[in-house]
């Protein structure tokens, strides 16, 4: 049994989508027999309660996040429960941490979604868009073993149990999905669900999933209890599989949840809320099976006017989205990202480690 130390945090500013991909890496290193263990400087008591739920451990670590402070917490942490490697996920972490990190000897697997050229120090690095093998990942990190594209896309498990079971037809998916990420920062599921709801088509029902860590959860509840019997709000759902199965559209933040929604075939409006979240959710739009707006800017009120308006037009057009059902189902996403990833985190690397010659995913 190998103890795997997972470093990443959560909180309504930054999400909770660093710390929800690593959980379906969690649950498949557990499946496989090993210990993993999350070391949080920040968290929210949603995902608190979500870890220990599921029966993972969590490990405060000092503020701030990146800082000297938590990097010596996590290496005694390491060394302390004898760790073969850390998971590190997020956006907080410096060059000086990961090399810090990655001198204290444990294998290193680094998450990363942008590419920018930045040095990561790392014998693993892991990012599952479509269009990762075309990023710098051999001049950042020369010598690690590339995990890239949708196959490496980690479902949490009742994502993965879902997608497993026969697809649906659209006529046979009544449910417009809401989701906005575990925090929704910009605050825009409740007037989206609001603006929809003014023009929905009879037949069609919403639904919002709304994180626990959303500091407005009880807000978008009592506004979608206003709005109709055809509307309702799920916070901190633990069936997002079956809601998406049942889902005919989804409107939905471009972070994490993206994979779960193609591997369900579900066609998509992306809306990108942060900058992180732009190259991927181009990609999926190039790809056909989704549609993205930018969110990223402007009043709160006309951007859910706004995507509203796309949804309601996207859901009118049954051609387009079977089209994007169709192109969806063409990625043949399998849904054993996180058991590849947990295997090579946890077994021999591939010689692309050794040689920094070759991919692992390409």
């Amino acid at each position: 049994m190998a103890v795997i130390i997972i470093r990443a945090d959560a909180s309504p500013a930054v999400g909770t989508g660093h710390v929800m991909r690593c959980l379906a890496v969690a649950e498949a290193l557990r499946d496989q027999g090993h210990q993993p263990l999350f070391a949080m400087a920040e968290s929210t008591a949603a995902i608190d309660r979500r870890l220990a739920g599921e029966g993972f451990h969590r490990i405060r670590l000092p503020d701030p996040v990146g800082e000297a402070a938590d990097l010596a917490a996590t290496r005694s942490l390491l060394r302390r429960e004898h760790g073969s490697a850390v998971i590190l996920d997020g956006y907080r972490f410096g060059e000086a941490y990961r090399a810090g990190l990655k001198a204290a000897g444990a294998r290193v697997l680094a998450w990363d979604d942008l590419g920018d050229g930045t040095p990561l120090h790392a014998d693993i690095v892991v990012n599952a868009a479509p269009q990762a093998a075309l990023l710098p990942y051999r001049a950042m990190a020369p010598e690690a073993a590339l995990l890239l594209g949708p196959a490496y896309a980690p479902l949490r498990r009742e994502v993965r149990l879902a997608a497993r079971e026969p697809l649906r037809s659209l006529g046979m998916r009544p449910l417009l999905l809401v989701t906005f990420g575990g925090s929704d920062p910009r605050g825009l599921t409740g007037p989206v669900i609001e603006a929809l709801a003014a023009a929905r088509p009879a037949g069609c029902r919403l639904v919002a999933a709304v994180g626990g860590s959303n500091p407005r959860a009880a807000e978008v509840a009592e506004r979608a209890a206003a709005l109709g019997s055809d509307v309702s709000v799920e916070i901190d759902s633990t069936r997002m599989g079956a809601l998406m199965a049942e889902s005919g559209l989804a409107v939905s933040a471009g972070g994490g949840t993206m994979a779960e929604l193609a591997a369900l075939a579900v066609p998509t409006l992306l809306a990108v809320v942060a900058d992180n979240q732009a190259m991927a959710s181009g990609d999926a739009a190039e790809l056909g099976w989704s549609i993205t707006v930018d969110a990223r800017n402007g009043a709160v009120d006309g951007t859910a006017g706004a995507i509203a308006a796309r949804a309601l037009a996207l859901w009118a057009d049954v051609p387009r989205r079977q089209r994007m059902q169709e192109a969806a189902i063409a990625l043949g996403l399998d849904g054993d990202g996180a058991m590849r990833i947990a295997g090579a985190l946890t077994g021999p690397l591939p010689l692309a480690a050794a040689s920094g010659r070759r991919s692992a995913g390409g």
